[in-house]
Order: structure tokens, then C-alpha cells, then sequence
């Protein structure tokens, strides 16, 4: 990866995915970026980017201005339910021209709120969704762009060796394919949560495991059910902020959202229990999970 062709890098948000880019990218290119994260005015909170920022190379600052200044492509990376919120805020800091690569996982509505604000103050905009999680494949992880400055965007994205693809021109199309697929990905994982947790309160797991099996051979689904437990104990909270932005998206749409309403629920419910997922076990998650929703 040459760094010849790069432009000051910034993030907004340094939270996992932040981190696993700058890791992925190497000490070449991550030493020295700037990074503002708000949990950092906190003085309990700041802790967690404080250890991301040490172990990639990246400087914390003080301010989102010190963050912004002379940067020529921002990462925004925070929490679905702030990413309009962090353009208005750093709009006044952005730098003439500077890529505004808007990776938050929100509605198509979201995404254009956002790419008026970064537009109207000099900035780029570019609709980015992150297609799976970033572990383990860090900076390869699949990305899609969208908006009039995506073919600028694959170019940077590329020469930092990333794995970036073009949905369209129109801001909130590569969200809209992100947003919808979720649907299904987050949306099984809550089926999963509903039913096999139900079954084993029931003591009849088994029963039901061997008619899934039974009805859907090319599945394992104990091991199935352990990862999508796994991914609602670990990620429940960050899951339920973009469920809710997919229900907007399926408002947005004109169509409903029950499903995607009830599927955020689930996901709030396991991730603000702030269970360790421990072994690759679904009995042993489930039991977990169980355990503290009787609390």
C-alpha cells in the first residue's frame, strides 16, 4: 500500500470500526491520524478510544477542529442515531473539498440530511455502508459507495488498499442496500433469540433443533444459534440503533415495520444485558441470556 497519493486522514468516532481500518491500514498510514471521539469529554468513557488510539497508532484530539484541520478525507463512524448530529458539528471545520465518507449504518433519509449539511459547507459527501463486520477483515472488509462522488471516493478507498464498490450515484443507495438486507441478517438473529430461547425455557430444544435441522439441513443450528446469540450479547445495543434506522428506512419506503421495530427491540434487550459471550456454546449463551432476564 503506498500512502504517496493520500490526503490528511480524520475520524469522527473511533470506535471498532475505526480502530480495525487504522490496524488494517498499518503503522505507515495510521500513525499520526487525528481522531475526535465525544466519549473522550467524558472522563469515564474516554478510556475505551483512548486504548483503540494506543494500540493503532492514531492520535486522539483534543476538539473536532484539531481533528478536522487540513484533513482531506473524514471517516464518520459513530452511532447510527448520531451521524446527522456529527455532520452538523463538524461542518464548520471541514476542510475545502474534503471527503465526508459517511459510514454509519442509518436510513437513506439520514444519509442525505447529512450530505446537504457537508455539501453545504464545502465538503463531499459520500454514501458509504459497511457490509459485514469488520473483524476480521479489517480494512479488507466489503464496503459500498454511493453518491456523485463515489468514483473519488473508490479511488482513495483503493489506494488504501480497501475493498470498495460502487452502488450508484444517488446518496442513499449503498445505505438503502445496507438497510434492507438487515431485515434478514439482524432480523434472524432475533428469531433465533425468540424461538431457541423459548425452547430451551421450555425444555424442548432438542425437539425443536432436530426439526430445523430436519427442515433446513445446510444449517448447523446449534452452531448457528451460538454466533447469533453471540452477536446480540456483544453488539445488541449498536444492532438495535440500526434496526431502528431500518424501520425508518421501511417508512421511508411507505411500507411497515413491525418486524424491524420488534427485531431493535430484541437485539436492546440481550445487548443491555452486558453479557460476555464466553464459549462457542449455545446452551451455555442461552443460559446466560436466560438468566439475567429473570433478574
Amino acid at each position: 500500500m503506498s500512502d504517496k497519493r493520500l490526503p490528511k486522514i480524520a475520524f469522527i468516532g473511533f470506535g471498532e470500526a475505526a480502530e480495525a481500518f487504522a490496524k488494517g491500514w498499518g503503522k505507515d498510514v495510521s500513525a499520526g491520524l487525528r481522531a475526535y471521539d465525544e466519549k473522550c469529554d467524558d472522563p469515564e468513557a474516554r478510556v475505551q478510544p483512548e486504548g483503540r488510539a494506543e494500540t493503532s497508532g492514531v492520535v486522539l484530539a483534543a476538539d473536532r477542529a484539531a481533528a478536522l484541520s487540513e484533513a482531506g478525507a473524514v471517516f464518520c463512524l459513530v452511532t447510527a442515531d448520531r451521524a446527522v448530529l456529527a455532520a452538523e458539528q463538524a461542518a464548520p471545520h471541514l476542510a475545502p473539498g474534503a471527503l465526508w465518507l459517511d459510514g454509519n449504518s442509518c436510513s437513506p433519509g439520514a444519509k442525505r440530511r447529512s450530505a446537504e449539511i457537508v455539501e453545504a459547507a464545502g465538503g463531499r459527501y459520500v454514501d458509504v455502508a459497511i457490509m459485514a463486520p469488520v473483524y476480521p477483515k479489517m480494512h479488507r472488509t466489503p464496503l459500498l459507495v454511493a453518491g456523485p462522488h463515489a468514483d473519488e471516493a473508490l479511488e482513495f478507498l483503493n489506494t488504501l488498499g480497501m475493498d470498495a464498490r460502487s452502488s450508484g450515484i444517488e446518496i442513499g443507495e449503498a445505505s438503502a442496500i445496507k438497510m434492507i438486507r438487515s431485515v434478514m441478517i439482524k432480523g434472524m438473529e432475533a428469531l433465533t433469540a425468540e424461538c431457541l430461547l423459548a425452547a430451551r425455557r421450555a425444555g424442548i430444544e432438542e425437539k425443536v433443533l432436530g426439526s430445523l435441522q430436519a427442515s433446513n439441513p445446510n444449517i448447523d443450528w446449534p452452531r448457528q444459534a451460538a454466533y447469533n446469540l453471540e452477536r446480540m450479547m456483544v453488539h445488541g445495543r449498536r444492532r438495535a440503533a440500526e434496526m431502528r434506522e431500518v424501520a425508518i428506512t421501511l417508512e421511508e419506503l411507505g411500507l411497515p415495520n413491525g418486524l424491524a421495530s420488534a427485531t431493535a427491540d430484541w437485539q436492546q434487550r440481550v445487548g443491555e444485558l452486558l453479557l460476555h459471550a464466553g464459549p462457542e456454546s449455545y446452551p451455555e449463551r442461552a443460559d446466560a441470556i436466560l438468566k439475567r432476564l429473570d433478574n
